[in-house]
């Protein structure tokens, strides 16, 4: 009997030890800069983990310390490549787009071919892009892309998906700012709308503002990468915002409390739409509003899309 009861007091001991373990959860979070969309995801994955027996420790990414760490949580490119670079903890890479975590990967499977990394990406999946221009833009089927060798997009089969769905790619490489207008021309003369994508050689801050411009006077609607593209002059735009994101990564990060392993990559789980009701009227299109362009993705997806 005595032997039952202390067999019985150590197995107790044992799981309560491995579930206090695997409930505490020691991360760093460390952002690229302190900009607002960078205070807005600290403030939102602090929240999503209050519920959780986590401490958080927010830094910057210029203070990396050595005190001991289970996860870092990196937000923005310039945070990914530092933490990838002078750290050994598991990373979890939030707000980059999917080209750059490919590129990180690159640069650290040589050297660590085991480690444990993976992100949530910035940019939305395809087939739900697609699904966008189909609900916001049913009569305009021949989408422009400008991208740069730097995305490394795959456009035949991009190409491939657009024609399923009854629709054509004008896509051309940009190999220098040099020349952007020209080619950006070039693809507006076959296109009724232009695709904005996550490239930061194209759509830089010193260059959207003609890429807007000369789109706009050419009649051809601009779709945008998030909510500042709409108010600058995009038609609409399909993105997932810093809250949205840092719930994701918080739902992430408690479930490597429990199982100290990282899912895969991940693309935003939830999004947002945005439209310009003032730019659809004065390039004369019935633009539906977000709660119906939802409405429509909704629909499309249950049938298959």
């Amino acid at each position: 009997m005595l032997r039952l009861a202390t067999s019985l007091l150590f197995c107790t001991t044992v799981l309560l030890t491995t579930a206090s373990q695997a409930g505490t959860l020691n991360v760093r979070l460390i952002l690229s800069d302190s900009s607002p969309p960078y205070q807005q995801f600290a403030a939102s994955f602090n929240k999503a983990l209050a519920a959780g027996n986590a401490d958080v420790i927010v830094t910057e990414s210029q203070t990396i310390s050595d005190s001991i760490t289970d996860l870092i949580v990196t937000v923005g490119m310039k945070a990914a490549e530092l933490a990838v670079n002078q750290t050994g903890a598991p990373v979890l890479a939030v707000m980059i787009p999917r080209m750059g975590y490919e590129e990180l990967l690159a640069q650290v499977a040589p050297q660590s071919p085991a480690r444990a990394i993976s992100a949530i990406y910035l940019d939305q999946p395809w087939n739900r892009q697609l699904d966008f221009l189909h609900a916001a833009l049913p009569n305009r089927h021949r989408i422009g892309l400008l991208h740069s060798p730097n995305t490394h997009i795959d456009v035949a089969h991009l190409r491939r998906d657009i024609a399923d769905r009854g629709g054509s790619l004008v896509a051309q490489p940009v190999r220098s700012t040099e020349r952007l207008h020209s080619i950006l021309e070039n693809v507006l003369d076959g296109s009724d709308v232009l695709l904005a994508i996550p490239d930061g050689m194209i759509y830089s801050s010193s260059n959207i503002r003609n890429i807007l411009l000369t789109s706009y006077r050419r009649g051809i609607p601009l779709i945008g990468l998030s909510l500042s593209y709409v108010n600058a002059g995009a038609l609409c735009a399909i993105f997932s915002t810093p809250e949205q994101l840092a719930e994701q990564a918080g739902s992430t990060a408690i479930l490597f409390s429990r199982t100290r392993q990282l899912p895969g990559s991940q693309y935003p789980a939830a999004f947002t739409i945005a439209a310009n009701q003032q730019v659809a009227r004065s390039l004369g299109i019935e633009l539906p509003s977000p709660e119906a362009i939802r409405s429509q993705m909704d629909r499309a997806k249950e049938n298959g899309r």
